[in-house]
């Protein structure tokens, strides 16, 4: 392939990265929520949790809001398949979906990108525990603000994210956010 090529590859990825704009999370239908975050709204504060997280657990925050911001984006491909749905498809894996969505990217790219999606998906390091529970205590927080906004059905997905954290620091800012409303950061500069 030419340089040409690779560019218009590594361009192409980032504007299918717009659909995660577009594309909602699909598991709070189920739930009763008629018009759910995005993809991309999800994984923009499940990267700020991350690196909330990280520097809370000692971990390397912008490793971990990397991992955080590329966990999703092969939605772009399969859509957001609530975990109920899982059990009837024999999805491709991610690591196989994000190959075929850098395939013309530049080298280097391509590369990164599936390096970051396969530690995601495979490794056992301390970057990747935090990861993991940042997209577990976002879906827990955003369970909280569907609550407020009369999702009684919310519920569920906040006790079952909330029983599924494992860092001692998730497991402490989920039982702060249980306490708060949404807005409480307002009192920071109200008091």
């Amino acid at each position: 392939m030419t340089e040409d090529q690779h560019d218009k590859g590594s361009a192409s990825y980032i504007m299918e990265m717009g659909a995660l704009k577009r594309a909602k999370r699909s598991g709070w239908w189920i739930a009763g929520v008629k018009d759910p975050e995005t993809i991309a709204e999800h994984s923009f504060r499940t990267a700020v949790i991350g690196a909330v997280l990280a520097l809370m657990e000692g971990a390397d925050p912008a490793k971990v809001a990397l991992l955080c911001t590329f966990h999703d984006t092969q939605e772009t491909r399969i859509g957001d398949i609530p975990w109920i749905g899982r059990r009837y498809l024999n999805a491709a894996k991610n690591e196989e979906v994000t190959a075929d969505q850098v395939a013309d990217a530049h080298p280097r790219v391509a590369a990164g990108i599936q390096a970051i999606v396969a530690e995601y998906e495979n490794s056992d390091s301390l970057e990747v525990a935090v990861a993991h529970d940042a997209d577990k205590l976002e879906c827990m927080i955003q369970g909280l603000e569907y609550l407020e906004q009369g999702y009684r059905n919310a519920r569920e997905w906040v006790d079952s994210t909330r029983a599924k954290l494992k860092t001692p620091s998730a497991i402490a800012l989920a039982k702060a956010a249980e306490g708060m409303s949404s807005i409480e950061w307002q009192r920071t500069y109200l008091r």
